[in-house]
């Protein structure tokens, strides 16, 4: 295993070249001590963005450095005027896409196929499918549904993001029209339900798993926020999204599906509380927010050891993925639980479990990989932005700046650009 090496290559730093390392060492960890007061104090009196599982005073003086030209924010900023302009272009699509009709008989349910699920070839008709887990059957490609509302729910994260920091009206017009024609549009719109998702043929025409199918959702809530006071969001659209999330949370907490998915142990579980805090912080339901979130306390006691290892994660064929992805929702359920007075990020189970030492294990790994102690069938990104990005949210969460000093030996073209700079900046 590698160990923690936490030697600052102050050179290639957000502030590099432009102090000594001790002082540098210094100042950073002042700077993230203070961090929650000094944002607060330099948000304006007026009203913050409506998001959750982001921070809306961290957004808030983001873009106050943005609107002052920051250079240290600026690559970040290019990158996500470039994909917005991109975005600009996407066709939206619908559930009415698909070729193929659900057993409701309805198109306008939402369905897909289980992505690591394939053909027994032991059976001459290869039914039932079975598992060959980390392996995407390309089988899945046939039903559009998944692929198309990712694509929408990308585009969208980028626009309303794009129109929060820049203004320019038609990233906001272009977001607007991608979900009112997903969600809202009588002709287009998707029925507030999964229960049709990630169906295995031969074994059943849905299953609660398929829940993680949409996680992007939660991004959705916060990219609905961030479009507020564009003439393009107008109350119908923000009613109409409240209602479609309300009677979807009502799915996810009393159908089969959504209750069996709440019963799982290991990610899935950990994004079914996240996918509904949010959902219910979204449409103004407190109780079952901090019902949720409190939740979470016992995902977090069950699925991380003492050491920081995530077993469940562990045993999969990609388990480096698997873990960063649980930590995500994780990471995500607890900033959700910020907003119900609920800290997750402090919470220590009563043998010492805690999420800052699943973070801890992985952050061992960056930026080199090499060691890695479980299977991971897919290359491993060197440095993964995505693992940094969690890095820099643990560097405020914790007030620690060791998580800083990590992000520091990536090559900074690899880190500057990442849009995680805009949501998470580092303290100024």
């Amino acid at each position: 295993m590698h160990s923690p090496n936490f030697i600052v290559r102050s050179p290639r730093f957000r502030y590099r070249r432009a102090m000594k390392d001790a002082v540098f060492l210094v100042s950073l960890y002042l700077m993230i001590l203070v961090y929650p007061v000094a944002r607060a104090a330099e948000t304006p009196a007026g009203k913050l963005p409506k998001v959750f599982a982001l921070d809306p005073q961290i957004l808030t003086v983001a873009k106050q450095r943005v609107l002052a030209g920051d250079p240290l924010l600026k690559p970040a900023l290019d990158r996500l005027r470039r994909d917005a302009d991109k975005s600009l272009r996407v066709k939206s699509g619908s559930v009415m896409d698909k070729t193929k009709t659900p057993p409701s008989g309805d198109k306008h349910d939402y369905m897909s196929l289980a992505p690591y699920s394939w053909p027994n070839p032991s059976k001459p008709d290869g039914l039932p499918y079975i598992n060959r887990d980390g392996e995407v059957n390309p089988e899945t490609k046939t039903i559009s549904d998944h692929t198309e509302m990712s694509k929408t729910i990308s585009a969208v994260d980028t626009l309303a993001l794009a129109y929060y920091f820049t203004g320019h009206e038609p990233y906001a017009e272009k977001a607007a029209a991608l979900i009112k024609g997903w969600f809202l549009d009588p002709a287009t719109k998707m029925n507030p339900n999964l229960n049709y998702a990630q169906a295995v043929l031969g074994r059943s025409d849905g299953r609660g798993t398929g829940i993680i199918d949409v996680v992007g959702l939660i991004h959705l809530v916060d990219s609905i926020g961030l479009l507020d006071g564009s003439k393009a969001w107008t109350p119908e659209l923000q009613h109409g999204m409240e209602g479609w999330f309300r009677a979807f949370n009502q799915w996810m907490l009393t159908s089969k599906n959504g209750l069996d998915e709440a019963k799982s142990a290991n990610n899935h579980g950990s994004w079914y509380l996240a996918q509904t805090a949010a959902y219910a912080l979204f449409t103004g339901d407190q109780a079952t927010a901090r019902k949720q979130v409190e939740a979470g306390k016992k995902n977090i006691a069950a699925q991380i050891e003492l050491d920081g290892r995530q077993p469940l994660e562990l045993k999969r064929t990609k388990s480096y993925m698997y873990s960063l992805y649980n930590l995500d929702a994780l990471f995500i359920l607890a900033e959700l639980g910020r907003r119900v007075n609920v800290d997750l990020f402090q919470y220590r189970s009563q043998d010492g479990r805690s999420l800052q030492a699943a973070l801890d294990f992985v952050a061992q790994y960056f930026p080199d990989p090499k060691g890695w102690p479980a299977k991971q069938i897919e290359p491993i990104k060197q440095p993964d932005t995505k693992l940094a990005g969690l890095l820099r949210r643990a560097s405020i969460a914790f007030t620690n700046p060791k998580y800083e000093q990590l992000i520091a030996k990536a090559d900074v073209k690899d880190i500057d650009p990442c849009l995680w700079q805009l949501l998470w900046p580092v303290p100024k």
